[in-house]
């Protein structure tokens, strides 16, 4: 007992109070970044500004041609053929894998309004380059989703044009729902894979960022693709509704707008203000 009270001494005095707890993470091996200014002006006449727009375009435009793509060859669900939900699931969660990880040091590797509409409510971007990714994505996903109806326009109408809708048996808030807490588990990923202490430990393996993001895009599309085919991207959503045009994929649009947009804001604030404590300025 006595060696122990000893010991106990001893630690006390060389490590003051003040260095034990949390206050010993005072001393940070990583930097935390700024805060993004809503307006940078520099950024429009920066070519990386612009290119990361092109990228974002590309990027989603890859994801549709190859996801959607998928999901109309599955339309014949009676035959051997078709990959069922968990092959579509893969689809989805291994493209956004490949995208990200080829963009990630380009555009940030958004592929996704719901997680560029997070990444600015945390001011990680810019209203501009907020606005650029948005319009460069939901173009890239209509243009996706039309090389995929040249290819097969016959099975593109017969699958809906892969279009989300609230399946049959659910109920409208079922739908919104599914996308809130859906939306949230991807952004929280996101947040949680490219966060800057996590970043800076581990910066020697470059598919650890990637890797849950994808995995999270697939896991989810597993659980509510019986709900809504599963949007969590709204370009993704617009693109499959632009281009096959019917009823159907516009009667429950909206869903595949709020859902995503709310559960990506919550998911930004859960992170920044519950997880990190970081003081909002």
């Amino acid at each position: 007992m006595e060696g122990n009270r000893e010991d106990v001494h001893v630690g006390v005095a060389k490590y003051p109070e003040r260095e034990l707890g949390t206050s010993a993470q005072a001393e940070k091996d990583y930097v935390e970044p700024p805060p993004t200014r809503l307006i940078e002006p520099s950024e429009f006449s920066s070519w990386s500004f612009w290119r990361a727009g092109i990228a974002e375009f590309f990027a989603t435009f890859l994801f549709l041609y190859i996801t959607i793509l998928t999901v109309v060859g599955n339309v014949d669900r009676t035959s051997c053929l078709g990959v069922g939900i968990q092959g579509i699931a893969w689809a989805f969660g291994g493209m956004i894998f490949a995208l990200v990880y080829c963009t990630a040091g380009i555009s940030g590797g958004h592929i996704n309004p719901a997680v560029t509409f997070g990444l600015f409510l945390a001011r990680k971007v810019s209203l501009p380059r907020t606005l650029l990714y948005m319009v460069a994505q939901c173009l890239g996903a209509i243009c996706g989703a039309g090389v995929v109806k040249g290819f097969q326009k016959a099975k593109f109408n017969a699958a809906g044009g892969g279009a989300n809708y609230v399946h049959h048996g659910y109920t409208i808030g079922d739908g919104l729902g599914a996308e809130i807490v859906g939306t949230f588990v991807l952004v929280y990923t996101v947040f949680s894979a490219t966060d800057a202490k996590r970043s800076a430990r581990d910066s020697h393996v470059p598919l650890l960022a990637p890797l849950p993001i994808g995995f999270a895009v697939f896991l989810v599309h597993l659980a509510t693709i019986p709900i809504t085919g599963t949007g969590i991207n709204p370009a993704r959503s617009l693109g499959s509704a632009v281009i096959y045009n019917g009823d159907q994929a516009w009667d429950d649009h909206w869903i595949f707008w709020v859902g995503p947009l709310i559960g990506a804001a919550l998911a930004a604030f859960y992170h920044q203000f519950v997880i990190r404590a970081i003081p909002f300025h």
